[in-house]
């Protein structure tokens, strides 16, 4: 009897401490190191709302967005923040450019000074990327949520698959995808009773190219089942978006409820498709069979070269290329995408800078399909696709982890942190680029970015600093292509019953299409 009482005493005092642990560290997240931090925020002049526990900011961002979502813009304005960043508008209003706020338990500090963007852009190893919920690292992963040593390798490995001189070689493809666009478009102008004309919601047709661009470009003849993992990614994106008023609570990810069920399940298709394809490129590939230079075989070369080197720390595992063919992915065909159909839309209310852009187009290409080196002399086009991406940048905001305490210019930023860099608002900030800032003004960039940019680190469509986007060449190489050869081709007018309403899903999208009137040319 006494040895078991004896150890039945063990048992209790055990689970009692881990009950104390657990109910310690439970307090102190919830609690006593958001206060703490928050006191630290404010000592240094940084206002913001007082810490509510567990949830924050939260309810009153969720109502704010969908407030914001009930209704469409003005189709005339660019001033798109009130309507994607509601809270983060609203908090600076209040609080002024030095302010936070709470998601959840976690800080949100906005930076917008161009000295401290510049310092966190550039300081990779101490301004990391903030961890995510597992089941959105389901959605995409790949060396751009990747810090430290470990992101550095995987860029390494990536970035011969986006060198200039491959993309010269992917041209014919552009022009191809971008041809059967133009055929299809072609097509409905003639049925139509029109005259030549009709309305078009031209978005579903932009995603579509887009997709098919990635596919080709980046699996050459697996094509078609990259079109599968399009849509499943697709399927995943918006499922991914009825998680984010969730995140915040532990364990959720955990509960068998269907998004989750679905976002695994989709998962695991994604990964057997994309494990088929590379394995058998794997076997072309150490059979000494060319990599047809499409991107999936330039990637794998690279990492089988890696592999092979003792001191270069290793290639990347299977598991972990699959990784970045779903970013590439999932980046490529939506930023892409977004880049085209927001330019149009621009266009549509700029007929002065639409026949512009159209003259210099004929000019330079005349009626023939563009190849590498004739792109690169288009000067108006480049100016307008630099516009567009500052008024409707393909990512709104950027942000950063402090997993430790860091200076950043005069301050001292407490570890737990998460910088906002709101690339919307910056974009627009009248100090910055002045009084026109949120007026379509292609003229800005006619001597290139950091003149526009007096030099400042205040244009970030594509990030900042070693972390810059991989793959903006390409980017902006299709977007070059594909509007040039719809300039080609037919002029285009806002339609009237165009909704204007920008919506960040994971990007920025046009939430309610991108209603156009074609006229063939």
């Amino acid at each position: 009897m006494g040895e078991i009482s004896a150890t039945t005493i063990a048992l209790s005092s055990v689970i009692g401490a881990v009950v104390i642990w657990w109910l310690w560290n439970a307090l102190n997240w919830v609690w006593l190191r958001p206060k703490s931090i928050e006191r630290r925020l404010k000592q240094q002049g940084m206002r913001g709302n007082s810490y509510r526990p567990f949830v924050g900011d939260i309810r009153d961002m969720v109502k704010m967005i969908r407030e914001a979502k009930s209704k469409p813009m003005d189709p005339h304005s660019n001033e798109i923040a009130p309507r994607v960043l509601p809270f983060v508008v609203h908090t600076i209003a209040k609080y002024g450019k030095n302010s936070f706020m709470w998601l959840g338990p976690r800080p949100r500090l906005f930076i917008t000074d161009p000295d401290k963007i510049k310092e966190i852009t550039n300081k990779v190893y101490e301004f990391q990327k903030p961890d995510t919920s597992p089941l959105f690292k389901l959605l995409a992963s790949g060396f751009a949520n990747y810090d430290g040593d470990k992101w550095a390798k995987h860029r390494k490995i990536v970035s011969p698959a986006f060198n200039v001189e491959k993309l010269k070689v992917l041209v014919p493809i552009f022009t191809e995808c971008c041809s059967d666009l133009i055929s299809k478009w072609e097509s409905l102008l003639s049925s139509s009773s029109n005259n030549g004309s009709c309305e078009l919601d031209v978005w579903p047709f932009i995603q579509n190219v887009s997709s098919d661009v990635l596919a080709r470009a980046g699996f050459g003849s697996s094509f078609e089942e990259g079109r599968r993992v399009f849509e499943l990614q697709r399927e995943m994106l918006t499922l991914t978006m009825t998680l984010f008023k969730f995140a915040f609570i532990p364990g959720y990810r955990f509960l068998p409820t269907y998004t989750n069920r679905r976002m695994k399940a989709i998962d695991q298709e994604i990964r057997a498709s994309l494990m088929g394809i590379i394995n058998r490129r794997l076997k072309a590939i150490k059979a000494g069979e060319p990599t047809n230079n499409d991107l999936l075989g330039i990637l794998l070369e690279s990492n089988y070269k890696e592999s092979q080197k003792t001191n270069g720390g290793g290639g990347m595992s299977l598991r972990e290329v699959v990784e970045e063919v779903k970013l590439f992915y999932l980046a490529g065909q939506e930023a892409n995408a977004e880049l085209l159909v927001w330019t149009l839309l621009l266009l549509s209310k700029h007929p002065d800078w639409q026949a512009k852009a159209r003259e210099e187009v004929f000019k330079v290409l005349g009626t023939e399909k563009p190849d590498y080196d004739k792109i690169g002399q288009l000067k108006i086009v480049p100016m307008i696709l630099q516009e567009s991406l500052r008024l409707y940048p393909p990512v709104i905001m950027l942000s950063r982890y402090l997993r430790k305490d860091a200076k950043l210019g005069d301050l001292t930023i407490p570890a737990g942190v998460e910088l906002i860099v709101p690339v919307s608002m910056l974009h627009q900030d009248k100090e910055l680029w002045g009084d026109d800032a949120k007026d379509f003004k292609p003229e800005r960039f006619s001597e290139g970015v950091s003149k526009a940019t007096n030099g400042k680190v205040s244009y970030l469509p594509f990030g900042w600093g070693p972390r810059l986007c991989i793959g903006q060449n390409f980017g902006l190489l299709e977007a070059k292509i594909a509007l040039s050869m719809i300039l080609q081709h037919f002029s285009f007018d806002l339609s009237p019953s165009y909704a204007h309403a920008p919506s960040f899903i994971i990007t920025l999208q046009p939430e309610r299409g991108a209603h156009l009137i074609l006229h063939k040319l």
